[in-house]
C-alpha cells in the first residue's frame, strides 16, 4: 500500500476487498486558470479603497467594459425613464394651464394642440424626440414655457443619444470575439531550439483574413 502511494501519489485510494487489494483512479480536480482561453487575466483586485468612486468618475469606460446584458438594460432603462419624465413635464404644463379641460374646444388655444391626457402627451414627446412629426400635435406660439421645455428636451435628447449610442458603437467595434477564431495547441512542449531549451506551442488563425501587427504575450507562473 505504501509502495502504491509512493508510486502513484496520494490521490489514489487503496481499497481492500476479498479478491485482493486494488486502487481507484485519481479524481482530477478542475484547476482554476490564471489566464483564460480568450486572453483575459483571471485576477481580481480587492480591498483597494474607493473603487466605486473611481469607476463612476470614468463612467463612459465603465459602461463600455460592462457585459452586454447590463449595457442593454441600462440603455433601455435610460431611454424609458427619460421619455416618461419628459412626457410628465409636458402633461404638467397642460394640467397647470388648464388645457386638459379644453381638449375639444376649437376656440381655445392650448400650449400643445390635441394633448388631452398623459398618453397623448407621451405620444407628442415621442413624435418630437424621434423627429416623426405627424402634424396632429404641435406647440403653439402662446406657450413660452413649452418653448423653453422644447429647447431643454432637444439638448437633453442629443446628450443622451451621443452618450449611449457612442457607448454601444465602441462596444460593438471592440474585437473581443476575434480570439474565438484563434486556436492554440492543446499541449505545450519544452524542446531544444538554437541550442536553448524553449517552451513551444502553436497558434492558428481560422479566418482567411490576416492579422496585422499581432502580438502574443505569455505568462509563466513559478513558485519561489
Amino acid at each position: 500500500m505504501s509502495a502504491l502511494r509512493r508510486k502513484f501519489g496520494e490521490d489514489y485510494q487503496v481499497v481492500n476487498t476479498n479478491r485482493g487489494s486494488t486502487y481507484t483512479a485519481p479524481v482530477k480536480k478542475k484547476r482554476q486558470r490564471f489566464v483564460e482561453k480568450n486572453g483575459r487575466c483571471n485576477v481580481q483586485h480587492g480591498n483597494l479603497g474607493g473603487e466605486t468612486s473611481r469607476y463612476i468618475s470614468d463612467l463612459f469606460t465603465t459602461l463600455v467594459d460592462l457585459k452586454w446584458r447590463w449595457n442593454l438594460l441600462i440603455f433601455i432603462l435610460t431611454y424609458t425613464i427619460a421619455w416618461l419624465v419628459m412626457a410628465s413635464m409636458w402633461w404638467i404644463i397642460a394640467y397647470i394651464r388648464g388645457d386638459l379641460n379644453h381638449g375639444h374646444d376649437q376656440s381655445y388655444t392650448p400650449c400643445v394642440a390635441n394633448v388631452y391626457n398623459f398618453p397623448s402627451a407621451f405620444l407628442f414627446f415621442i413624435e418630437t424626440e424621434a423627429t416623426i412629426g405627424y402634424g396632429y400635435r404641435y406647440i403653439t406660439e402662446k406657450c413660452p414655457e413649452g418653448i423653453i421645455l422644447f429647447l431643454f428636451q432637444s439638448l437633453l435628447g442629443s446628450i443622451v443619444d451621443a452618450f449611449l449610442i457612442g457607448c454601444m458603437f465602441i462596444k460593438m467595434s471592440q474585437p473581443k470575439k476575434r480570439a474565438e477564431t484563434l486556436m492554440f495547441s492543446q499541449d505545450a512542449v519544452i524542446s531544444q531550439r538554437d541550442g536553448k531549451l524553449c517552451l513551444m506551442f502553436r497558434v492558428g488563425n481560422l479566418r482567411n483574413s490576416h492579422m496585422v501587427s499581432a502580438q502574443i504575450r505569455c505568462k509563466l507562473i513559478k513558485v519561489r
